[in-house]
């Protein structure tokens, strides 16, 4: 079988080429911001939604590290994931292009959850202009730690074939379902954790008691990946103060399930009854405060990572964007109204509603970035690959969808804007195509399975006035519901894997 599913990687050729359709080219800035090289890091949590930092919004679970962040740098309340789910949404930020020309446009799982099945997930192709290989070519000494999703161990998609020198964390995204896994993988040595394998998907518990706190025993670990993954980013900083680095790292928490140290989760006490079945993960106790837990468990991780920043005097010349990969789900168990997860957006993860693609996003610069700032520009992941060669002087690949915005970010120069954006989400009960086009937002939903051919819905949505998207005005606007149905054919190539094609 695994034989079978490498054979369907083989045609390399049919590699797509993004065309820059959607967006008006940038021409680079040649500032000189600096005779030393800025360092970069860019920190992407998963799953977490708009309104889950206190800097968007958040009253009930506490981020001050992100907040003082955000009070220190730049926040963006208009910038948006490269999909609705992991994988797309990262191949869109490490290779510059939109959903509707990226090579991997949803979430196309090899192997199985096991430790022994582990097999990732379809592989970026062998010479990938990545965000890796480009600050390589700048002369940095580049790291992915945390979850990457873009290739298994044994794959031309992993992490040390496609830009980065090092590599800590998981490979396989369903790895990343559980926060204190087996293990975890070092370039390519298996490296353990002190942990039990916990196998938490699809659990047959019929005479589980809910209300009995040791009956949730069974599933406690305490050995977690993000605690390890981030003393291995300090590391990482630290050997390298020297140099410029480039530092993907990428938290796979808050993403469900529901797991944290105990003495996060007691820090929080708004909880309800437990909950009275068993859903997709394992039950927990305390959702609520589980949930609060790793939000705030996240944030104390990038408060160490800008400390030390700060400690070792190398904070002015590091430039630190955080964010998150797709909105908020309630898949876990987690309680995404008590919470506000999306803020007043629309949707989840999985879908190209609002609460699905925008995401909150911080940039801090100390001395460079103006301190508690606002930008309301339009901009999405692929927007990174080419903001980065802007930074560190470098042509932008002709095949990204991006332009950038490092004028925005450092508020100097002329900010240029997108035509357009697209999305598309091919997968599940969700599929669908989206565009952005300054206050306007189209989705084309498609119902039922691709064999029988998909019936259509055309929704339309005036953002300056309607951020929730509850008001559809396709009805009283013809010409924007064809304008945008013509972008939305022409906005993409035909996916080399059928099942992602609309038609």
């Amino acid at each position: 079988m695994i034989n079978k599913l490498r054979g369907i990687l083989l045609p390399l050729s049919l590699a797509l080429v993004g065309l820059s359709c959607a967006s008006t080219k940038p021409q680079l800035s040649n500032k000189v911001l600096d005779k030393r090289k800025p360092n970069v890091i860019f920190i992407m949590v998963d799953d977490m939604g708009y309104g889950e930092l206190g800097s968007y919004g958040q009253k009930v679970m506490r981020t001050p590290n992100l907040d003082q962040m955000a009070k220190e740098g730049k926040r963006f309340t208009q910038f948006y994931a490269g999909s609705a789910v992991c994988a797309p949404s990262r191949a869109s930020l490490m290779t510059g292009k939109h959903s509707g020309h990226a090579h991997i446009r949803g979430n196309y799982e090899l192997g199985g959850f096991s430790d022994e099945t582990e097999f990732g997930q379809l592989p970026l192709l062998p010479a990938t202009v990545t965000l890796g290989t480009m600050m390589q070519q700048a002369g940095y000494k580049t790291a992915a730690i945390g979850k990457w999703g873009l290739g298994g161990q044994n794959s031309v998609g992993r992490p040390n074939l496609q830009g980065f020198d090092y590599f800590f964390g998981y490979l396989d995204q369903k790895q990343a379902h559980n926060h204190a896994p087996t293990h975890l993988w070092r370039n390519q040595k298996w490296t353990a954790l002190d942990n039990d394998f916990l196998d938490m998907h699809h659990l047959k518990l019929p005479n589980f008691d809910y209300n009995d706190p040791k009956s949730y025993a069974q599933f406690k670990r305490t050995d977690f990946a993000q605690a390890r993954m981030n003393q291995d980013a300090l590391n990482f900083i630290e050997q390298n103060q020297h140099q410029p680095f480039f530092l993907y790292l990428a938290y796979a928490m808050p993403h469900a399930a529901l797991q944290a140290p105990d003495k996060e989760i007691e820090q929080y006490d708004f909880e309800v009854d437990p909950p009275e079945k068993v859903g997709y993960y394992m039950p927990v106790e305390k959702p609520r405060a589980t949930r609060a837990a790793m939000v705030s468990y996240t944030d104390k991780h990038v408060g160490e990572v800008l400390n030390k920043l700060k400690a070792l005097n190398i904070a002015d010349n590091t430039l630190v964007i955080f964010t998150s990969d797709n909105g908020a789900t309630p898949e876990g168990g987690a309680d995404m109204a008590f919470f506000k997860a999306n803020g007043d957006l629309r949707g989840f993860k999985r879908q190209l509603y609002e609460g699905g693609i925008r995401m909150p996003m911080l940039a801090w610069w100390p001395g460079k970035i103006a301190a508690g700032t606002v930008s309301t520009h339009i901009g999405a992941f692929w927007d990174v690959m080419p903001t980065l060669a802007d930074l560190t002087q470098q042509s932008a690949p002709e095949s990204t969808d991006g332009m950038s915005f490092l004028p925005d970010l450092l508020g100097q120069g002329e900010q240029a804007e997108h035509n357009y954006l697209y999305w598309e989400f091919p997968q599940g009960k969700h599929k669908a195509q989206a565009i952005r086009d300054g206050k306007w937002k189209a989705i084309r939903l498609y119902k039922g399975v691709k064999e029988k051919g998909y019936t259509t819905e055309f929704e339309l949505y005036d953002l300056s006035k309607d951020v929730a998207e509850t008001t559809d005005l396709a009805s009283s606007h013809p010409s924007l519901v064809a304008k945008y149905k013509a972008l939305m054919d022409t906005s993409r190539t035909r996916s080399w894997i059928d099942k992602w094609n609309f038609d």
